[in-house]
């Protein structure tokens, strides 16, 4: 059963205001990099600077976390259920767009994501010990990033779209697009890899009751899972 926001008539209007400063700050506190830290404490900076804007238009609307599905859970077996299917579907997605990828009729921009991934979290190889110190923060970015793109971000494109009849549609193909676009600020092969991932995670939320719990468990095990393999390559 879908838990659904407050049936209050919707201030499109607030709405608005409220996702024109939410994407302003979570745009351009990017441009902010403390270069004396690595980028894992400069990721967490923005992800946390954003969440004071969510948190802060929350109050606003008098809507909770658990309204938007930060609430335990009414069968932990469908949990990690939800979560295995999440990780499947994902899977399957992304094999699917490597092999599909070719007969595109256009080209992508370069994905640098193994050297990325070397320059923000240093050299992974071999180096479990490293891997155990900042996996941590990486569980914890991962857990940010539900709350704010599935959590905060879809809902309130749902509300700022609440008179069509295709409000939540358009909620999950937004919200994808602007994850993916994130995380590599170009069109890109990472950028749409990075969109299928929030796609799928949107869908999940939608579909599965708007919990939160099984998108985070799923992300944490993808995000981990892709650290695991830059330390056992």
């Amino acid at each position: 059963m879908n838990v659904k926001l407050s049936p209050k008539p919707t201030n499109f209007k607030g709405f608005l205001l409220d996702l024109i400063l939410y994407l302003a700050v979570m745009f351009l506190i990017r441009q902010v990099y403390f270069s004396q830290l690595s980028f894992i404490p400069n990721g967490l900076m923005w992800s946390f600077s954003t969440l004071i804007i969510a948190v802060w238009r929350m109050k606003v609307r008098n809507i909770t976390w658990k309204d938007l599905g930060l609430r335990k859970p009414d069968n932990l077996w469908k949990t990690f259920g939800v979560a295995a299917l999440i990780l499947t579907a994902t899977m399957i997605s992304l094999v699917a767009f490597n092999i599909l990828i070719d007969l595109l009729p256009f080209s992508l921009g370069a994905d640098t994501s193994s050297e990325s991934a070397v320059s923000k979290f240093g050299n992974l190889k071999g180096n479990w010990l490293h891997f155990f110190l900042i996996i941590p923060f990486i569980l914890l970015e991962s857990m940010l990033e539900e709350l704010l793109d599935r959590g905060f971000l879809l809902n309130w494109i749902e509300k700022l779209f609440s008179s069509t009849s295709f409000a939540t549609i358009i909620a999950v193909i937004l919200q994808a697009a602007i994850f993916g676009f994130r995380h590599s600020n170009d069109f890109s092969e990472r950028s749409i890899t990075v969109g299928i991932i929030g796609l799928i995670m949107g869908i999940a939320y939608v579909k599965f009751g708007r919990n939160l719990w099984p998108l985070i468990i799923a992300h944490c095990v993808l995000n981990a899972g892709s650290m695991i393999g830059r330390v056992v390559e």
